[in-house]
Formats: C-alpha cells, sequence, structure tokens
C-alpha cells in the first residue's frame, strides 16, 4: 500500500503544482489587462457571483471535495502493514516469507494441528502472533521452534514471542 499512499501523493502534487502555475497565469493576465488564455472570466464570475449556499449543486460538490480530501488525509495517515521487517544487521526480510516460514515451523512441532503466524508492529519493533490448535503442553515447544527459524534466518532480535493456544474445534 506504500506505492500506492506514494502514487497518490505524487498525483495530488502534480495537479496542485499544475493548477497553481495556470492560477498565476491567469492573475498576471488580468492584472496586465489582457484577456484570458483558459478561463472565461465574465462567465465564471456570473455563475459563482449567482450561486448560494443554500442550493444542492453547491452543497453536494462542497461535501464531495470535503469527503475526498478526508478520504485522502486518512490514507496517508494510516500505518499500513509493512511489506518488510527488520532483520538486524541492516538488512530485511519480506514480511509474508518471514510469516509462512514461522507458521511451518510451529506446525511442524508434534501435536499441533494448525498454526498461524503473524507479524505484529510495536512501535518501531515487531513481534511474532503465532496462533495453534492443538495441545496445550506443546506451547514451549511451538515458542523453541519459532526461536529456532528466526535463528536460523540469522534475524538478530530475542524479543518476546506471543503464543496462543486455540481450543479445538468439537465435531458437531
Amino acid at each position: 500500500m506504500r506505492t500506492a499512499n506514494r502514487l497518490a501523493t505524487l498525483l495530488l502534487a502534480v495537479v496542485l503544482l499544475v493548477g497553481g502555475v495556470l492560477l498565476a497565469v491567469e492573475a498576471l493576465l488580468s492584472a496586465a489587462g489582457r484577456p484570458a488564455l483558459f478561463v472565461d472570466l465574465t462567465g465564471w464570475a456570473a455563475t459563482l457571483g449567482g450561486a448560494r449556499w443554500d442550493e444542492p449543486a453547491v452543497r453536494a460538490a462542497a461535501i464531495a471535495v470535503l469527503l475526498l480530501g478526508l478520504c485522502l488525509l486518512a490514507a496517508e495517515l494510516r500505518r499500513w502493514t509493512p511489506l518488510r521487517v527488520d532483520a538486524g544487521a541492516g538488512w530485511h526480510l519480506h514480511r509474508r516469507c518471514l510469516e509462512r516460514r514461522l507458521t511451518v515451523a510451529a506446525g511442524s512441532v508434534p501435536g499441533v494441528r494448525r498454526a498461524r503466524v503473524r507479524i505484529r508492529r510495536y512501535g518501531a519493533q515487531w513481534r511474532p502472533r503465532v496462533a495453534v490448535v492443538g495441545d496445550p503442553a506443546t506451547r514451549g515447544e511451538v515458542e523453541f521452534a519459532v526461536r529456532q527459524e528466526l535463528h536460523r534466518l540469522a534475524v538478530s532480535r530475542s524479543g518476546r514471542i506471543e503464543v496462543r493456544l486455540l481450543p479445538r474445534r468439537r465435531a458437531a
């Protein structure tokens, strides 16, 4: 989503830049007493002079522009899930690949029927959250298997690993 945010920012910047340049050119031509290049000033003045805030078209346009601006602002401010996680020593791992590898490691523990790993970000740090369905006595073994896989990947972190044991679903 980072790419989409950057493209939206670039598009907005280009539109604002072009609009600002055109506005400056039109203002200079108007100040010099010359005819406008792009905008029919008399037509705009007549249309905007007769428009009132209580008209439905004016309110709809104002609300649409406000909602568009709020959506763009929310998209820029939202913290998206990272594509890469810092593995230490100046290199990164792809988050989904790391989740898959850790899921396989947790699922290989005897007594685990199903495993799922999600990488969660806590500030600048990240932490694996492991959810397994299986025997409750396997919690330590699952954590050990995940730590071993992190060690195998040369991830220089010794933070906490969240292991949640989910109850086994009963057949109906």
